[in-house]
């Protein structure tokens, strides 16, 4: 059998534990991370829960019993929710209040980037050079914890994050709103000084080991790169948004002195 571990096991003041107590948490709008529910849970109740969390906008995890059990939450009847440390804002709600604040929209895509550090890391960058929102997908982005609202300082907390079923859709929507999405891509031909990322935008950003999905990547208005003096591999993600933001900002004209 498959040993699970949970290398950053959740608080149980962090948890709702059984499928009653998630039900009802769901019906209450309460604002969930994401559902563990265990494989063998069926019928009304596993309808159920499914349903509603669909209807929330919360990622369900069908997991075996021994993955429940890493969270020594005692008897969880098959089921444990993980309650959000922030509160997920609507994608058009956020473009929305930027373009009526009269400012220049500007947006992180995060794609398959499971390193809660690097995700810290880039939040605390981004709430520091204005980013609008970060988005993330329901699947395949790390946990945002307490570990990662440490490592943002906090900023994790005051940032927008919109979590979104699919990223391609939520480019589809930001190219409807007028704004132009850029891929970091270390092949790019096109340097990110010569992108005009001072007009409204959303910069993606891939992972380090397998960078951005192709089906994504496809639908991108145009690829950029960071230059380097040396022909190494890659750069550190949060460090290439944070080089990426700050050239923005040299185009926006705030992070150019006087």
């Amino acid at each position: 059998m498959k040993n699970f571990r949970s290398p950053q096991r959740p608080k149980k003041n962090t948890m709702i534990i059984g499928q009653q107590a998630v039900i009802e948490a769901l019906k209450d709008g309460r604002a969930l991370d994401r559902i563990y529910i265990d494989t063998r849970v069926q019928g009304a109740s596993g309808a159920a829960i499914r349903q509603h969390a669909s209807h929330a906008g919360v990622p369900v995890n069908t997991v075996p019993e021994a993955k429940l059990n890493t969270f020594n939450a005692g008897p969880h009847d098959g089921c444990i929710a993980i309650i959000a440390r922030v509160q997920y804002q609507d994608l058009q709600s956020v473009i929305s209040f930027a373009v009526e604040k009269g400012e220049t929209p500007l947006f992180l895509i995060l794609d398959g980037i499971t390193d809660i550090r690097n995700i810290g890391g880039i939040a605390r960058t981004a709430y520091c050079c204005g980013v609008h929102a970060l988005i993330i997908p329901d699947k395949g982005v790390g946990a945002l914890n307490e570990e990662a609202l440490l490592t943002s300082a906090g900023a994790l907390e005051q940032i927008a994050v919109c979590r979104v079923n699919s990223l391609v859709k939520a480019v589809d929507d930001l190219r409807m709103n007028g704004i132009k999405v850029f891929a970091s891509e270390m092949k790019a031909s096109v340097i990110a000084a010569n992108a005009p990322l001072n007009e409204p935008c959303a910069i993606v950003l891939g992972s380090e080991d397998k960078g951005i999905h192709p089906t994504l990547l496809k639908v991108c208005d145009e690829q950029i790169r960071i230059p380097m003096a040396t022909d190494f591999e890659s750069l550190n993600v949060s460090v290439a948004t944070g080089m990426l933001l700050y050239e923005a900002g040299r185009q926006r004209g705030w992070a150019v002195e006087g």
